[in-house]
């Protein structure tokens, strides 16, 4: 345990987009991410997410249901589920089946996290909605307040126009089900939350823009009901921790590089290693203020450092919990079936933090 001045009681989350670094496999990089979830339970981390994206070369987390049934088979307490299902390119029945089922097999344990963004560029877009099936972006709301109906033990009606109802389970005898949240980062995003009275998480890793007027619309707009009394929020945050401070800048670089990449319409390549980072001097000027902007919204340094600024960070927007992107990179020489870097700050924090699992 650190001797370091303790910071108050908060509770750590985990959001993973299974990174792929060069030389890894995807069996390396899922056996990684697996790993990492067991130390999260053990460590006493609140609950674990995949995200979905699809097509990427550095991010493995295309499946987020598959990726939760595999951690929850292998952990004990933590919350698992994810961050999140991106709904216009899934059936809602679909949905909702995939998650009922993962609640009968980890009762009580199982989040489903709902987002509205593609996930990926307008060509998978496509090819994942070509079946006809899957449900269109203006019909989210709707759609939202189907799965939620659906995974209730009650279950959901479908009402013909020519009379008569017809009622539809997402699984025959649910005796618990899984929490949804509502994912995003804009006006839209809380308001909706607010509206049906759902948790909700604003995705602060990703954008931060807006952070301090979202999270004020979706409190002042919540319509309580009997499962969520109260609004319900958490934050997310791109994190690394590491024995030094140093240490911490060289496995945030890698990174940095990706996020250049994605805003500046770069051909995307799998994550570098922290020596392949420092030896590319590819990047304009542009891609660099990309990276400065992104830098200043990241949490990177020694454990203590960290932990401190996530502490004010949460104390700041009224939330009890941040769920962490442990996004350190890993060193040429470093095993590519495990995440030492993500390992570590995991570990750095849990010492510095009296979690609240």
């Amino acid at each position: 345990m650190s001797t370091s001045t303790p910071v108050p009681r908060l509770a750590l989350s985990v959001l993973d987009l299974v990174p792929v670094r060069a030389g890894q496999t995807s069996a390396e990089a899922v056996a990684a991410s697996v790993d990492l979830v067991q130390t999260a339970d053990r460590l006493g981390y609140r609950r674990y997410w995949f995200a979905e994206h699809h097509n990427m070369p550095a991010v493995a987390s295309t499946t987020p249901p598959v990726l939760a049934a595999a951690a929850a088979a292998r952990t004990d307490r933590i919350r698992v589920g994810s961050g999140g299902v991106m709904l216009p390119n899934h059936s809602p029945l679909v949905v909702a089946e995939q998650f009922a089922a993962l609640e009968a097999l980890a009762p009580g344990r199982i989040d489903l996290g709902i987002g509205r963004a593609p996930g990926s560029d307008p060509v998978i877009t496509q090819l994942l909605r070509q079946s006809g099936t899957t449900s269109d972006v203006d019909r989210f709301p709707d759609n939202v307040a189907d799965i939620v109906a659906l995974v209730s033990s009650e279950g959901a009606s479908v009402r013909f126009t020519s009379g008569g109802t017809y009622g539809v389970h997402a699984t025959p005898a649910a005796t618990t089900v899984p929490e949804v949240w509502l994912l995003g980062s804009s006006d839209y995003s809380a308001r909706l939350a607010a509206a049906y009275g759902l948790p909700y998480v604003f995705a602060n890793h990703f954008s931060g823009e807006g952070l301090e007027r979202v999270l004020e619309l979706y409190r002042s707009e919540f319509r309580p009901n009997e499962r969520h009394p109260e609004p319900r929020t958490f934050l997310t945050a791109n994190v690394i921790a590491a024995p030094t401070a140093d240490e911490a800048e060289d496995r945030a670089l890698p990174q940095l590089h990706m996020m250049a990449r994605l805003r500046t319409n770069m051909p995307l390549v799998p994550l570098e290693t922290v020596e392949q980072a420092k030896a590319n001097e590819s990047f304009d000027s542009l891609a660099q203020s990309v990276m400065a902007a992104a830098r200043t919204k990241w949490f990177v340094g020694t454990g203590a450092d960290v932990a401190s600024a996530l502490s004010s960070f949460a104390q700041q927007h009224g939330v009890d919990e941040v769920m962490i992107s442990p996004i350190a990179a890993s060193y040429d020489g470093e095993p590519t079936d495990a995440s030492p870097g993500r390992t570590q700050t995991m570990e750095l924090l849990a010492a510095e933090l009296d979690l609240d699992g």
